[in-house]
């Protein structure tokens, strides 16, 4: 996924100019992507396939392959039932790489939001030295 990110940004773009919804908070992973996401009035099934599909094609023309899978074909969703949920999903989303053992704090993960929200104060500096019970639940999983 890293290797070729420039695609993936290239295809969320794509589809943000066609359809209104926000990314509240992801991180990119080489092998995966999280992503909280509101999709405003829209289906978030189709945002979704739109992105895979358009990355899939964009993928497979670099590559110059005529077929050959890309995605997994299901992804998983949750509903956010309340602002503690909200919390401590984007607190998974940020500490995934920690957790994936790539690094040992989620502010030097370079594909993450967790930069944006540091910068806004939306996170104490310290926030990602400290291991917290959040973290350890199968939040996204």
């Amino acid at each position: 996924m890293l290797d070729n990110i420039d695609i993936l940004w290239n295809s969320i773009n794509k589809q943000k100019r066609k359809t209104d919804f926000d990314i509240i908070a992801w991180v990119i992973l080489p092998d995966h992507i999280h992503m909280l996401m509101d999709p405003k009035d829209n289906n978030l099934s189709k945002i979704i396939q739109k992105i895979k599909m358009s990355f899939a094609a964009e993928y497979r023309n670099k590559y110059e392959m005529k077929s050959g899978r890309t995605w997994q074909n299901r992804f998983w969703d949750h509903i956010i039932r309340d602002q503690t949920d909200m919390n401590h999903h984007i607190d998974y989303i940020h500490y995934n790489p920690v957790k994936h053992m790539m690094i040992n704090r989620p502010d030097k993960w370079k594909h993450s939001s967790i930069h944006l929200y540091l910068k806004q104060g939306l996170y104490s500096p310290d926030w990602s030295i400290f291991v917290n019970d959040k973290t350890e639940n199968n939040y996204g999983e």
